[in-house]
């Protein structure tokens, strides 16, 4: 469509052409970036004020460059933010090794995966300092400054403050190696989001390419400190981008992979959790398990992440933080006399599930420890911690598919408990999570389980997921949109 200039001969004719050129070769329409979000509309892009949580100054054009050229940077900033994200990642996981050591002086190992011989006094001690120091930080941190945004509000267009979020980082990490039960992905998924988006200004990226760096930035994060690159990409693209085109496709491997690949160069390559006694060609009977256990951690998995919502929703504000964290921390350590595989990210409890004797006598403590590693890691949430729940997610999967692999090894005679407890893991991670793909993927790699265990994984997980929704309808990611409607009226698999 063309516009009549003004038909003016005077001084002003000029600016006038000039001001209709412009309104001429203005962009007609605005390229979407995401699913809108009206509740932090201060983080919106069409906010020109620079303050932490707030707007991030981008240019709206998305063809502003060169296909060539857009790709190329593309590529450039994939790779370098995956190299930086792994450093990252590496220093992360060597803090957290040098806080347990000084802490509570032991480091975490596949051997060594909780605090089982450090007296009880210190397990105590350690936790409830923890806490004080961590809840003092955060109430200045979060009374003074703009809190720090989560990775969906980055993704709206949230400014993330670096040294506010390294300081929010750190802090999840430390408090972790001291025993807190918190997951340990949220801090490295949130420094790769920073990062990434840190990246994306300094490059002058558009609206759609800032959005993708930020979600495989995030992504990233995970194939570090996991080091599980396709679990890494997978998250970035089935949770935060939801996006199956080939260049968000490539540009999440690439920066998942890089990140994962320079992590190990400092940390090395290792198995997270070895697997106890495995039959490398799986019998019948594990396709008959997975159905009734898909249901259970269907179920589970979708109480839990029922469960954690409510924490982060009613998350403790303001003072109150300065008694209740510290409370929860001796909460923890009390509870961790007996129960001492409960302190920390979940490994402990995934491993005693991967790696337990099958012999009924192990169910009563598998079965605490199931319970006991969901309540503290919702309780600390609840009482103001930031950390994460992915980690938890499969520690409790672990426990739970240990416990009916043992009651199911009564019957078929088998004696396959670590694929029982990888079964139980990518279930309830997947339930959890509402992402089926991610869950399977980071299940099979922090286990370097056989890869023909793909099989009775996937039966689980879509047993599990049918489960949980059919169940749980409410949990789902839409589930404020669905409140006031009946049960009826929706459909349990919209998402």
């Amino acid at each position: 469509m063309t516009h009549e200039r003004p038909d003016t001969a005077s001084s002003d004719d000029s600016e006038d052409s000039q001001r209709w050129r412009e309104r001429d070769d203005a962009p007609k329409t605005r390229p979407s970036v995401g699913p809108a979000d009206p509740s932090h509309a201060a983080g919106h892009f069409d906010n020109d004020l620079l303050q932490p949580g707030q707007a991030v100054p981008v240019h709206l054009d998305p063809e502003r460059r060169p296909t060539i050229e857009r790709l190329a940077t593309m590529v450039v900033c994939c790779t370098v933010v995956g190299a930086i994200i792994g450093v990252c990642t590496a220093i992360m996981s060597f803090v957290l090794y040098a806080v347990e050591a000084w802490s509570l002086g032991y480091k975490e190992t596949t051997s060594m995966p909780g605090p089982y011989t450090v007296d009880w006094r210190r397990r105590i001690i350690s936790l409830v300092i923890a806490a004080i120091i961590a809840a003092i930080i955060w109430y200045l941190l979060r009374k003074r400054y703009h809190r720090v945004p989560s990775v969906e509000q980055a993704l709206h267009g949230a400014l993330m403050p670096w040294w506010q979020t390294a300081v929010h980082v750190m802090l999840q990490i430390c408090i972790i190696g001291a025993g807190m039960s918190l997951g340990r992905e949220a801090g490295p998924r949130q420094l790769g989001a920073m990062i990434g988006q840190r990246a994306g200004l300094i490059s002058r990226l558009n609206k759609r390419d800032l959005y993708t760096l930020v979600s495989i930035g995030a992504g990233a994060g995970i194939a570090g400190v996991y080091n599980a690159p396709l679990a890494g990409a997978v998250f970035a693209i089935e949770i935060l981008m939801m996006d199956l085109s080939l260049e968000k496709i490539t540009c999440a491997l690439l920066c998942s992979g890089m990140s994962a690949w320079v992590c190990t160069l400092f940390t090395g390559t290792h198995t997270f959790y070895v697997m106890g006694q495995v039959d490398p060609t799986f019998s019948p009977d594990l396709m008959l398990f997975a159905i009734p256990a898909g249901f259970v951690c269907g179920v589970c998995g979708g109480l839990f992440r029922k469960g954690s919502k409510w924490a982060e929703q009613n998350k403790v504000q303001g003072k109150k933080i300065l008694w209740t964290l510290p409370l929860a921390g001796l909460a923890t350590g009390v509870l961790a006399i007996w129960l001492p595989e409960v302190m920390g990210n979940g490994r402990a409890v995934a491993q005693l599930g991967f790696a337990s004797s099958a012999t009924m006598a192990m169910l009563p403590l598998i079965l605490l420890s199931f319970i006991a590693k969901g309540v503290m890691t919702l309780l600390t949430i609840r009482s103001g911690a930031s950390g994460g729940v992915l980690s938890p997610a499969i520690a409790l999967g672990a426990s739970m598919g240990c416990a009916l692999g043992i009651i199911w090894m009564q019957f078929a005679h088998t004696n396959s408990i670590g694929v029982y407890a990888l079964l139980g893991a990518a279930a309830l991670l997947g339930a959890s999570e509402q992402a089926p793909l991610m869950a399977m993927c980071l299940a099979m790699e922090i286990t370097s389980a056989p890869m023909n265990l793909f099989v009775p994984v996937c039966v689980i997980m879509a047993v599990s997921m049918l489960s949980s929704r059919l169940t749980l309808p409410k949990v789902d990611r839409v589930r404020n949109t669905i409140a006031h409607r009946s049960f009826e009226e929706g459909s349990v698999f919209d998402d």
